[in-house]
């Protein structure tokens, strides 16, 4: 059994670590919240720190899940920062959905200390880090790679090695890329069918078996329908990802007409105050047929 440190343990990070706890590794904790880290240790067990290098101290595996590009740097290369504490020959993972050229600066900046790196963001949101049903999308060397998948297969139901340093968030980009097109092709389908008075659990019949299916269909269509959107990953966060898209798009030449339409569909559902509301609000935005 490892001794990890997991630094963020949020609405992803703690469930994630509360599996590794439970296959039987020693954890150590951080987040930016005390009261947060203090009820996860109350729960789960392990310990917790005051900054990421008393977590990562002695630690073989570093894991992170934060928020964005700045806090990534801030508990690695900042003040207290993680890669100041760890060891030569130790892994880092990081499971923050950030800019591949962060990804890729972290992979440089750790190979001068001979530290391991695996950029490795998740899809499968809330509740798949809870039921320990991920996919990890990774990128890095071969042998950080090895490393990470045998820590990762506590909590994840699909891994794959994309390539090298960066590689794991360019393919997480390609994921977001994906949804976005998929529901708004779902929520303009849904309102065509409330407009033409269909009964929307007999159009779920006829077309999920078929080239339409998606796993958004099967999850959120009746859903959508009921205007609920309280299913964990929020829109908010996927403006976030989208626009880490268009900049990467930007940087390699490739044209992102139908994100960057959808990214500023959902920047109308944060003005009508959905920014914490699930992606599948995007369907909010287009009117019901008052026909």
């Amino acid at each position: 059994m490892a001794k990890i440190a997991f630094i963020g343990i949020g609405v992803m990070g703690g469930p994630m670590a509360a599996h590794l706890t439970r296959a039987g590794h020693d954890l150590t904790v951080y987040n930016r919240t005390k009261s947060k880290a203090e009820k996860w240790v109350a729960e789960h067990g392990g310990a917790f720190a005051h900054s990421p290098a008393e977590a990562a101290k002695d630690a073989q595996i570093v894991i992170s899940c934060v928020g964005n590009d700045d806090d990534l740097s801030s508990v690695t290369m900042g003040r207290d920062g993680a890669f100041g504490a760890m060891q030569s020959g130790s892994l880092f993972i990081d499971h923050t959905t950030v800019s591949a050229q962060i990804a890729r600066q972290l992979s440089v900046e750790a190979q001068g200390r001979g530290i391991h790196v695996v950029d490795a963001p998740v899809s499968g949101g809330q509740a798949g880090a809870e039921n320990g049903k991920l996919s990890i999308m990774c990128g890095g060397g071969k042998e950080a790679f090895a490393a990470a998948e045998i820590i990762m297969n506590v909590y994840a139901a699909r891994i794959v090695h994309v390539g090298g340093p960066g590689a794991g968030q360019t393919t997480k980009m390609c994921n977001q890329i994906a949804i976005a097109g998929v529901l708004e092709g779902l929520s303009e389908a849904l309102r065509f069918a409330q407009a033409s008075k269909l009964d929307l659990d007999k159009v779920y019949d006829a077309i999920s078996g078929g080239a339409a299916q998606s796993w958004q269909m099967d999850n959120r269509w009746a859903t959508m329908a009921k205007d609920e959107f309280d299913f964990g990953f929020a829109v908010d966060w996927m403006r976030k990802d989208l626009g880490l898209a268009l900049e990467e798009a930007r940087t390699n030449g490739s044209t992102l007409p139908v994100a960057a339409l959808v990214d500023q569909f959902y920047a109308e559902v944060q003005v009508a105050g959905g920014g914490r509301h699930d992606t599948s609000s995007l369907v909010s935005r287009l009117p019901k047929s008052r026909a």
